[in-house]
C-alpha cells in the first residue's frame, strides 16, 4: 500500500494540493517509516494545510535521517526550515532552538556557501528589527551575493526582504521597492519554496501598503490571492492575503465586501495576526456609521496585540468626544518612530482643526507633506495635499486652499479611492462657499453626497451642509440611475454609455426607462433639463 500512497503524496506536493499531499504522505509513513527526501515534502504539506506539528515532527526525523546519512548541508538546510516555519506559527522558543542547531553543524563541520549563509539572514533581520539597519544591510547584502553564487532562492528571496526593510528605514525607498521586485519575480517564478513563498507575498504587500504604494500593492495582492487559490488546501497566508484585500477593498470604495473579506479573516487568523483583521473591521465600521461595532472590532483587535490607533479616536471624534480624541492624539503625535507616523499624522491634523488648535494641525500638516515628498507616493501626496488645504480652510484662506485640493481629488480619481475624493469636494464646496460662489459650492456638495449614499457613509452624510442639492435622490432615483442621467445630460447615447460605465446597452436602456418613470418625463431632452435644473451636473 505505501507504494501507491507514496507517488499520490509526491504528485500532489508537485500540483501545491496540500491537503491530499499530507494525508497520502501520512498514509505511507504508517505503513513504512519514509525516507528523509520524502519527510521534508510531508513537512512542507503539514505546514502549507495547517498541521503544525506534524509539520516539526517530520522535519525532525527528515534532519535526524539526514544527520545520520552525513548529509549535514541538507540537515542544515532542513533545520533552518523548521526555525522558519516554527517562527511563522508563532513558536518563538522552539524556533530559535533549531537555529541554534543549524548553527552548531555549520560551526562543528566547518560548512561554507549558502548554507553557512543561513544564520547570517537571521543576523541581518535581527540587525534591522534591532534599529541598526546600515549594519544589517551589509550583513544582507552578503546574503545576497550568496545566494546568488550557489543558486540559493530561499537564501535570495530571504535576503532581498531584508535589504528591502533595511533600506526603508534609511529613507532609500527607490532602492528598497527594486529589492522587493527583485523578490517578487523570484516567488512569481515558483523558484523558492512554499513557506518562503507565502511570507515574501505577505511582507512584501504591507512594505507597499506602508510604503502607500497603492498600485503595487493592489498587483501583488491579486498575485497573492492567485498563488492561494492555486494551493488545495492552504490555511497559512490565505488569512493575510484576506486582511490585504480587505484593506484594497475598502480604498476602492466596495466596503460590503472588504467586511466580508475581513470578517473571513478574523475566523481564519490566530492571535496576533488577526490583530489587523479586526483593526480593518473597526475602520469600515466606523466609516459606515456603525460605531457599537466599530468599538467591539477596535477592542478585539486590541486584545489581539495590534493597536486601535489612530482609527479609535477617530471614532470619537465621530461620537463627539473631541477631547478624548484630541489627548490620545497629542499622545501619540509625540511619539515619532511609529511606524504607522503618516496615519497618526493625518488624524492628529483632523482632530486638531475640529477643536480649534491651528497651530497644531499646521505643524502636523507640514510634517506629513515632508514625509510625501521624500516618499514620492501618490496616496501619501494626496492625503499630504489635502491636509496642507484644510489648514488654509480654517485660516480662511480659500483661494489658497482651492488648488490645492484640486490637485488632491484628482490623485483620488486616478487612484479610484471614490470616499477619499467625496470627502476632497465636499472641502472644495467648503473653498468655493467661503469665496461666495454658492451655486458652484451645492454643485460639489451635491456630486460628493451621492457618493456618500451609494457608500452608505452616514457619517459623512449627516456632516454634509444643511441644504445639499439632492433633487436625483429625493425623485428616488438610485446612484447608477443619477451616473446614467449625468451622462445623458452630457449627450452620450446609451453606446457610448455602457461603454463608459461597462454595462450593457440593455442595461443602460432599463436605468434610462426607469429615469424616465421616476421623474414623470418621455425623452432625454426633458432628462437633461432636470439633471442641469437640479445641479446634477
Amino acid at each position: 500500500m505505501s507504494a501507491p500512497e507514496l507517488e499520490r503524496g509526491r504528485a500532489a506536493y508537485a500540483q501545491r494540493a496540500w491537503t491530499v499531499c499530507f494525508g497520502a504522505f501520512t498514509a505511507a509513513d504508517r505503513v513504512r517509516q519514509l525516507a528523509a527526501d520524502d519527510l521534508i515534502p510531508l513537512a512542507v504539506a503539514a505546514h502549507m494545510s495547517g498541521h503544525d506539528e506534524a509539520s516539526a515532527d517530520a522535519f525532525a526525523r527528515a534532519y535526524q535521517a539526514l544527520c545520520l546519512l552525513h548529509r549535514r548541508r541538507e540537515a542544515v538546510r532542513c533545520a533552518f526550515l523548521l526555525s522558519f516555519t516554527l517562527a511563522i506559527s508563532g513558536d518563538v522558543a522552539r524556533s530559535g532552538g533549531w537555529a541554534a542547531r543549524a548553527r552548531s553543524v555549520i560551526e562543528e563541520y566547518q560548512l561554507d556557501g549558502g548554507e553557512a549563509a543561513l544564520p547570517m539572514a537571521l543576523q541581518a533581520h535581527l540587525l534591522v528589527d534591532a534599529g541598526d539597519p546600515d549594519s544589517g544591510l551589509s550583513v544582507a547584502r552578503e546574503v545576497v551575493r550568496i545566494g546568488r553564487t550557489e543558486s540559493y532562492p530561499d537564501l535570495l528571496a530571504l535576503g532581498l526582504l531584508t535589504c528591502g526593510d533595511a533600506l526603508i528605514r534609511l529613507g532609500r525607498t527607490a532602492e528598497a521597492v527594486a529589492a522587493l521586485d527583485e523578490v517578487m519575480v523570484a516567488v512569481a517564478g515558483s523558484e523558492v519554496t512554499p513557506p518562503v513563498a507565502g511570507l515574501a507575498y505577505c511582507a512584501v504587500i504591507a512594505t507597499c501598503l506602508r510604503l502607500y504604494d497603492l498600485p503595487r500593492a493592489r498587483e501583488w495582492t491579486a498575485a497573492l490571492e492567485s498563488w492561494c487559490d492555486g494551493q488545495d488546501g492552504l490555511v497559512p497566508y490565505r488569512g493575510q492575503c484576506l486582511v490585504h484585500r480587505a484593506q484594497i477593498m475598502s480604498m476602492q470604495g466596495s466596503w460590503t465586501d472588504a467586511i466580508g473579506e475581513a470578517q473571513a479573516a478574523c475566523r481564519r487568523l490566530r492571535v496576533p495576526e488577526s490583530g489587523a483583521a479586526h483593526y480593518e473591521l473597526g475602520e469600515l465600521y466606523r466609516l459606515l456609521g456603525r460605531y457599537h461595532e466599530a468599538e467591539d472590532a477596535y477592542r478585539q483587535a486590541n486584545s489581539a496585540g495590534r493597536q486601535p490607533e489612530p482609527g479609535l479616536a477617530l471614532l470619537r471624534l465621530a461620537q463627539g468626544r473631541a477631547d478624548v480624541a484630541a489627548t490620545t492624539l497629542r499622545r501619540l503625535y509625540a511619539e515619532a518612530e511609529r511606524p504607522d507616523r503618516a496615519d497618526i499624522l493625518a488624524a492628529f491634523v483632523e482632530v486638531m482643526l475640529v477643536c480649534g488648535d491651528v497651530t497644531a494641525a499646521a505643524a502636523g500638516s507640514e510634517e506629513l507633506t515632508a514625509m510625501a515628498i521624500a516618499l514620492n507616493a501618490p496616496l501619501l501626496t494626496g492625503r499630504a495635499t489635502e491636509t496642507e488645504a484644510a489648514v488654509l480652510l480654517a485660516r480662511e484662506e480659500p483661494t489658497a486652499a482651492l488648488p490645492l485640493l484640486r490637485r488632491s481629488w484628482r490623485i483620488w480619481q486616478q487612484l479610484d479611492m471614490p470616499h477619499a475624493a467625496a470627502r476632497t469636494r465636499v472641502r472644495i464646496g467648503a473653498a468655493l462657499h467661503l469665496l461666495g460662489d454658492e451655486d458652484s459650492a451645492q454643485m460639489e456638495y451635491a456630486a460628493a453626497r451621492m457618493v456618500f449614499e451609494q457608500l452608505g457613509a452616514r457619517p459623512d452624510l449627516a456632516a454634509l451642509p444643511a441644504g445639499t442639492a439632492r433633487a436625483g435622490l429625493a425623485a428616488g432615483l438610485t446612484g447608477r440611475e443619477i451616473e446614467v442621467l449625468r451622462l445623458v445630460a452630457a449627450g452620450a447615447t446609451n453606446r457610448a454609455i455602457a461603454a463608459g460605465l461597462f454595462l450593457s446597452e440593455k442595461t443602460v436602456a432599463r436605468h434610462v426607462a426607469n429615469i424616465y418613470a421616476k421623474l414623470g418625463i418621455s425623452s432625454r431632452a426633458a432628462a437633461t433639463a432636470y439633471a442641469y435644473e437640479h445641479q446634477l451636473v
